[in-house]
């Protein structure tokens, strides 16, 4: 059954495998799956779902990422290898899949409201409750939990089987650069006449249209969750475009940096002041610094977003400072981040309750009043969200599959024997971590998300290997093939002679 929508944004979902056959059938292995994921991101309908009985419901996240798995299985005739090749990212995936079960195997008491307790008599004023309260969950919605965490990592596992090599990150950034242009008519459309194209297509707003005008004016939204999204779409179009320039000749700069220029635009008319700050801070890394230096900055990044939480729940970071700086230049913003940081505070002493696992669905991670069962709080950012629902253990799997690749090519190019870092590859590292610092503000975490994380993981396992061989290759060079835990080559055994008799 459909949920929210017309009978087009039906048809639309059904007809996505369709659409996926076709680049399949039409595209190369890499080019394809690449635009199965992103195309999808950009046009099918938000909220829309075809609910099944006890399976997860079906969307413009897992429609795409089944469609494209089972395409890929149908060109390879082969299971991609999905376990990653360290020890740590193996840890991480069996955290990831299925911690969630176990959070729903913890929290299947109910959440109730309003309750007075005299002995063993309960009572409950129906008149004073807003909600009576929260369900426990069901022993098998954890298989529900675990079908819906492969589901959502199936671009990761595809990714990293497919686009591990340089020339398929290349496609990755390319396929941005051109949804950005594909993009750029229908956002200035609705910043001129409204966000209104989900609700002509779709038949309704995807989310609350006072969100939508900002500054006097409005903000595309188009066909993702809000304009905050389509902000850091813009972003990340602009990275693809600076390493498109970094990476030309002479005679074909002036017509990329005009297309840089145009997605800059994209970034300015979205009116968001984070993605304006990504644009400034890093799209000139790009054009100028080393790409160590950039992949550098990445690992940082994702060090930092590990340990925020940390860092909140013990006070060093100094949110009454940082709201105290900004509201002498905006009264309205440091109000909204003052409540942001209240808010945060309160799920994280909630969470204190359950903390390796969480409390689960349903809303139950987040905080009521005990009489009459009202939310106390709003949240907004996916870490925050992904401790109450999955605990500190859920965090950390998430968390720390998006940061592995980070981590582990800033390891492996700092070594004497690694080859030069493509553009490419440090520009696809900085987009993902600063996906990962904007997932501390904001629950950006889309499918597109994961495959840059699988594509840079497939690389750096096959930089892990190169740097081996040349390490192994050295070695044998300057001790002329005696080394002592080295390798040699060994001599093929002679043939056995014929018998004479």
């Amino acid at each position: 059954m459909i949920q929210i929508g017309n009978t087009f944004a039906l048809l639309a979902l059904l007809g996505w495998p369709l659409v996926a056959v076709v680049l399949f059938k039409r595209l190369p292995l890499e080019r394809a799956l690449i635009w199965s994921i992103l195309a999808a991101y950009m046009f099918l309908p938000q909220v829309s779902e075809i609910n099944l009985p006890a399976i997860p419901a079906f969307d413009k996240v897992t429609i795409p990422n089944l469609m494209a798995f089972a395409l890929c299985l149908g060109i390879w005739g082969k299971r991609p290898d999905i376990v990653p090749q360290s020890l740590a990212g193996r840890i991480l995936l069996v955290m990831f899949i299925v911690s969630p079960a176990i959070t729903v195997l913890t929290n299947l008491e109910p959440v109730e409201f309003g309750v007075d307790q005299f002995g063993t008599l309960r009572l409950v004023d129906p008149n004073a409750l807003e909600r009576w309260g929260l369900p426990g969950l069901r022993v098998y919605d954890s298989l529900s939990a675990l079908a819906q965490q492969v589901f959502l990592m199936l671009p990761f596992f595809l990714a990293r089987a497919v686009l591990r090599t340089e020339a398929a990150i290349r496609e990755i950034l390319l396929a941005l650069v051109i949804a950005g242009a594909i993009y750029a008519l229908p956002m200035l459309w609705e910043v001129r006449f409204s966000p209104q194209l989900h609700t002509q297509v779709y038949g309704f707003f995807q989310h609350s249209f006072a969100q939508a005008m900002r500054d006097g004016g409005f903000r595309p939204f188009v066909f993702m969750p809000h304009g905050l999204w389509v902000a850091f779409f813009a972003f990340m179009c602009a990275m693809a475009a600076a390493a498109w320039v970094r990476d030309s000749q002479v005679s074909d700069r002036g017509k990329r940096l005009m297309i840089l220029g145009l997605m800059a635009l994209l970034v300015v008319i979205c009116k968001s002041l984070g993605a304006l700050v990504f644009t400034l801070a890093f799209v000139p890394m790009v054009l100028l610094f080393k790409p160590r230096v950039n992949v550098t900055i990445a690992a940082g990044l994702a060090v930092l977003v590990l340990a925020y939480p940390l860092l909140r729940g013990s006070g060093v970071v100094p949110t009454e400072q940082m709201v105290a700086s900004l509201a002498p230049h905006n009264a309205e913003r440091a109000q909204s981040l003052e409540y942001r940081f209240d808010n945060e505070d309160d799920i994280l002493a909630h969470v204190e309750a359950k903390p390796l696992f969480g409390w689960g669905g349903w809303g139950r991670f987040m905080v009521y009043d005990p009489r009459t069962g009202e939310s106390q709080t709003v949240v907004d950012g996916q870490w925050i969200i992904t401790i109450g629902h999955y605990g500190w253990l859920g965090f950390l799997a998430l968390f720390g599959l998006l940061a592995m690749p980070l981590l582990g090519l800033w390891w492996q190019a700092r070594k004497p024997q690694a080859p030069p870092l493509p553009v490419a590859v440090s520009t696809l590292a900085l987009i993902l971590a600063v996906n990962m610092v904007d997932l501390l503000p904001n629950a950006t975490l889309i499918p597109f998300t994961w495959l840059m994380a699988g594509a840079l993981l497939g690389y750096v396992e096959d930089l892990r290997h190169a740097n081996k061989a040349a390490r192994a290759a050295n070695l044998r060079a300057a001790h002329a093939g005696v080394v002592l835990g080295v390798p040699t080559e060994v001599p093929p055994e002679p043939k056995a002679r014929r018998s004479v008799l």
